[in-house]
């Protein structure tokens, strides 16, 4: 249903087990980091008003998540980390070129928040089924099927918005190049490293 391209190698579970606090860390910033893209989606593009309405309930919605995480981070003792880059993201952002129309750069950034959320995704999968911690393997399953909503959102958006044979192409391209890097990623305790 994704359309990942390579999975992520199950092994990874076992790095992510060794610091739950790391993991748990790194994952309340990617719901921050989702926030403020719905929220620059609604600041850059306004005109587009369904997108400016479900970016909305998007926000909160992930705001929720990143107090889910908080909250799960507090009841162990620990206290939230400090944000580090996210290679994963800074990696696909270089895959469109800069610049273009308006509508070019929208659906560009939307296939981008697409395959995010798909390999969140699937990285939550893989917690649900695989984690030890039973509590925390539930807790994941239930974000897993709201990723997955999220990926099919902004997908259709960037087909609603673009050229559908066009924005088909693009994201097909989009997975080649994801799967190359993750090649090189999955050796760390974060959602997408």
């Amino acid at each position: 249903m994704l359309g990942l391209k390579l999975p992520t190698d199950p092994r990874w579970v076992n790095i992510v087990e060794k610091n739950i606090e790391e993991i748990l860390t790194d994952h309340a910033y990617c719901e921050q980091k989702a926030a403020s893209t719905a929220i620059s989606l609604i600041i850059g593009f306004p005109e587009y008003t369904e997108l400016v309405q479900e970016m909305t309930d998007l926000v909160q919605e992930e705001m929720s998540h990143f107090k889910m995480v908080h909250d799960k981070i507090t009841e162990r003792g620990w206290t939230l980390g400090r944000d580090r880059k996210d290679e994963y993201v800074l990696a696909l952002m270089k895959f469109f070129p800069k610049g273009g129309s308006r509508t070019t750069q929208l659906v560009h950034r939307l296939l981008i928040a697409a395959l995010i959320e798909a390999r969140s995704c699937e990285r939550f999968k893989l917690l649900s089924e695989e984690l030890e911690d039973k509590k925390l393997a539930k807790f994941y399953r239930k974000l897993m099927i709201s990723e997955a909503g999220h990926y099919t959102m902004f997908l259709n958006f960037a087909r609603k918005y673009g050229d559908r044979k066009e924005v088909d192409k693009k994201w097909q391209d989009l997975l080649d190049y994801e799967a190359q890097i993750m090649k090189d990623l999955g050796k760390k305790e974060t959602v997408h490293g």
